[in-house]
């Protein structure tokens, strides 16, 4: 989070603004005693948390040679400080036996820790109050007040998550530390997944999972599919969700994930339905029908009974407008956690009110490239469904391509994966000739060999390569799964 340094400039703010001295001190003097203690606060205090600079100062000095694996005690910092000319700032080499002098035993050295941390955002909170103030007052006639809420929201989100999509500069070390770490989570991860598993082996293998901050488009003609796959890969993230418990009480995903699915076209209960249908195996029109027995029936409580629990939010708000899309996902991530976001479908979005009138190619750019910025500031993956123009029926080689694509230029630009669906039963079916022919039985034959089969056409991939993956895919179930190794269907229920 990149908090300002508050240096006191007169005794007035000195004195109001939030802070406590003795604590950073007890806290820095504890650490320079015990290096270890700094990996147990390493991953939300920084040095921007100090009210004081020089403490500020000692915690990165402390914390840049602990990353080298060195030692950082009250002598090396002291001879750190006077190969830089800095001992003089930070009270000469005095003011690091006075830490000494007043450090925290190891037991409560993390409170203090924490007591900066929580002044810190205290003095940020105050801080984006005076500008979300000042905003509401200056701000002119013609800027609703909604989307002021919408902005206090986004910058109350980023407060309360230590930071968020505007972190300002990443130097180079930094950087090149979180490729470390995400190559890292790759090797120790089955299967060397860098990002979330979708569920699917073959897709995982093209696409190394679905990675944070990247925008994920499933593109594909009506009744293709695209609701199915994006509802089992959410199904999965969520049935997977596993965490840890970090030492300042918040949660880390280990795997699987917390999802949020937003449902602008199909009823909250019509995709329940689906998941129901999913996870049993019952077909979901019988489920619907109700032609199903006591047997089945007892099989769909014990399965509703078994994922009622399970971390899948569902908002089946129609016509929502991309502003309130994104504070409800903050919303979302603050309350519960958040690891993927699905939203079905963007055509169905609305963008904010100034954008309306300028046409709907505007309209779509602005949807997407707020989706790739709620992508990079939540730091989840973003699934958005999409529809494909007409011009796919008109070829005759029907596999979608992305010139296909509904307003393509800002859909194609911002996404980091495109991936289309294709089911070549689909217009086979539509192919079938008179029963009792000659004619009937070769298409018969043929169409048994298709009919379960499936294809997802990655025609765009930012960190990989391009190309097909074939899945076998279950009507009745709307289910996608993948292939057994001698390219047969790999039932998958439960």
């Amino acid at each position: 989070m990149n908090l300002p340094a508050l240096a006191p400039e007169d005794d007035a703010q000195f004195e109001t603004t939030p802070h406590n001295l003795e604590a950073e001190q007890a806290f820095l003097g504890a650490l320079l005693y015990d290096n270890e203690m700094y990996h147990r606060v390493a991953d939300w205090l920084k040095a921007a948390h100090f009210y004081d600079p020089v403490h500020g100062r000692i915690y990165q000095a402390t914390a840049d040679r602990i990353g080298r694996g060195a030692l950082a005690d009250a002598i090396v910092l002291k001879t750190d400080f006077e190969r830089d000319g800095g001992l003089q700032e930070i009270g000469g080499a005095a003011y690091l036996a006075v830490l000494l002098e007043n450090a925290a035993d190891s037991a409560a050295a993390v409170e203090y820790a924490t007591l900066v941390y929580d002044l810190a955002l205290r003095r940020e909170l105050i801080r984006v109050s005076a500008e979300l103030s000042k905003d509401a007052v200056d701000s002119p006639p013609e800027t609703h007040a909604r989307q002021l809420i919408e902005q206090a929201e986004r910058r109350l989100f980023e407060l309360a998550e230590s930071g968020g999509g505007s972190r300002g500069f990443v130097s180079f070390k930094d950087a090149l530390a979180e490729s470390v770490e995400m190559a890292a989570a790759a090797f120790e991860r089955e299967g060397g997944l860098s990002g979330v598993s979708s569920g699917l082996k073959a897709m995982d293998s093209k696409l190394g999972g679905l990675h944070s901050s990247d925008l994920i488009i499933i593109a594909g003609r009506p009744s293709m599919g695209k609701t199915a796959l994006a509802t089992n890969i959410a199904f999965d993230v969520a049935r997977n969700y596993q965490y840890e418990v970090l030492p300042d009480g918040t949660k880390k995903t280990t795997k699987g994930g917390v999802v949020g699915f937003f449902s602008l076209e199909m009823s909250s209960e019509q995709l329940a339905t689906r998941l129901i249908a999913d996870y049993t195996g019952i077909p979901g029109f019988m489920i619907r029908r109700g032609e199903i027995d006591s047997a089945q029936y007892e099989e769909i409580r014990d399965g509703v009974l078994e994922i009622q629990s399970l971390p899948l939010y569902i908002d089946d708000t129609g016509g929502l407008p991309i502003g309130a899309l994104m504070a409800r996902a903050r919303r979302l991530k603050r309350l519960h956690g958040l690891d993927l976001v699905v939203v079905d479908y963007l055509q169905l979005c609305t963008a904010s009110d100034g954008k309306q009138s300028q046409g709907r190619v505007q309209e779509i750019t602005e949807i997407t490239q707020s989706l790739k910025a709620l992508a990079k500031e939540l730091g989840v993956p973003v699934i958005a469904l999409s529809q494909l123009s007409r011009q796919v029926e008109s070829r005759e080689d029907k596999r979608p391509q992305l010139s296909d694509l509904r307003e393509s230029g800002s859909i194609e630009q911002d996404a980091d994966v495109v991936m289309f669906v294709y089911r070549e039963a689909y217009y086979k079916e539509r192919e079938k000739p008179k029963e009792d022919t000659p004619e009937y039985l070769a298409w018969e034959e043929e169409f048994r060999l298709i009919e379960r089969q499936a294809e997802v056409i990655i025609g765009k991939q930012r960190h990989g390569p391009i190309g097909t993956v074939k899945l076998a895919f279950d009507g009745a179930r709307t289910k996608f799964s993948d292939l057994d190794p001698v390219g047969r269907y790999e039932d998958s229920a439960h």
